[in-house]
């Protein structure tokens, strides 16, 4: 089974978009779940994004890519 990890609606405030700055894990790697595996800019300021499930990461949208609120970004592969 697998879960998605979407940029939550309430990561920030007014802004719309952000940039996808840094992955801490690589494409393909175990997470554990509460991990902080990425992060992504509005206005200057760096959001966490945390791993909402333990397995596989599949990254969907790379540094440098913009985001927007509820874009799903990657998938948590079951292990």
């Amino acid at each position: 089974m697998n879960t998605e990890i979407i940029i939550a609606a309430d990561l920030w405030e007014e802004e719309e978009e952000g940039v996808m700055t840094t992955w801490f894990v690589s494409n393909g790697a175990n997470v554990e779940k509460d991990d902080v595996i990425a992060e992504v800019m509005v206005q200057k300021i760096q959001h966490e994004i945390h791993s909402p499930s333990s397995g596989v990461l599949e990254i969907l949208k790379w540094a440098d890519e913009t985001v927007s609120k509820g874009d799903k970004i990657g998938l948590i592969s079951g292990v």
